[in-house]
């Protein structure tokens, strides 16, 4: 079975190829389903659990796309030659570093672009691509889907970490293991799914 999941703030939307997800999901063919209803019912708590399924895999996203504009992202799970994270601090959660891609930029382009931006961290270097984050969000009255494409990357830079203020960033830092355990408890779900491998949280540099 084929599953994505879309996050509405911090409540994981279920895409799946099954049309029976679990005893506690409700579920919605993703085709049928007013995405704009369901977000209202979502956020009134009428509806908790949430799988939208097509039996084709290929046309989850597809669906999805089409009922929402996308918002193209990218950033990077930064890591330094001590094995240490790169954490931003905004909005009273602990975030990695991220931002739109610009048009015709290349996305690997953007994530490296975005994360010198945030974090004045040079030097980059991609090390693999890592999955790409779905997230609904609202801008200018209508709701969007954001598509974050993230990449883990490596770093030999060891001068001054400055936040990029205007975006309200007010803290950049480098975290360790323990201290990233502590920090993604005060962060959001989909940057803990990037972490979840333990490969990517004990770092190979």
């Amino acid at each position: 079975m084929q599953m994505y999941k879309v996050f509405l703030n911090d409540l994981p939307i279920i895409l799946s190829t099954t049309p029976n997800y679990g005893e506690k999901y409700t579920n919605f063919h993703i085709k049928k389903i007013s995405l704009k209803w369901l977000i209202r019912q979502i956020k009134l708590g009428a509806v908790l659990y949430v799988n939208l399924y097509h039996t084709n895999e290929k046309k989850l996203i597809k669906q999805l796309r089409r009922k929402l504009k996308v918002i193209t992202a990218a950033g990077g799970l930064v890591y330094n030659q001590k094995g240490e994270a790169l954490f931003i601090y905004r909005n009273g959660k602990w975030d990695l570093p991220k931002g739109g891609k610009k048009r015709f930029e290349k996305v690997q382009d953007a994530a490296i672009r975005e994360v010198e931006e945030e974090t004045k961290v040079k030097n980059l270097e991609i090390d693999k691509f890592l999955q790409v984050t779905y997230h609904i969000m609202k801008r200018k009255g209508k709701y969007r889907l954001k598509e974050t494409y993230w990449y883990k990357m490596k770093t030999s830079y060891t001068g001054e970490l400055t936040p990029q203020m205007e975006e309200g960033i007010t803290k950049v830092k480098w975290k360790n293991p323990t201290k990233t355990e502590k920090a993604l408890e005060k962060s959001y779900a989909n940057i803990k799914e990037l972490f979840k491998d333990q490969t990517i949280l004990e770092s190979d540099i």
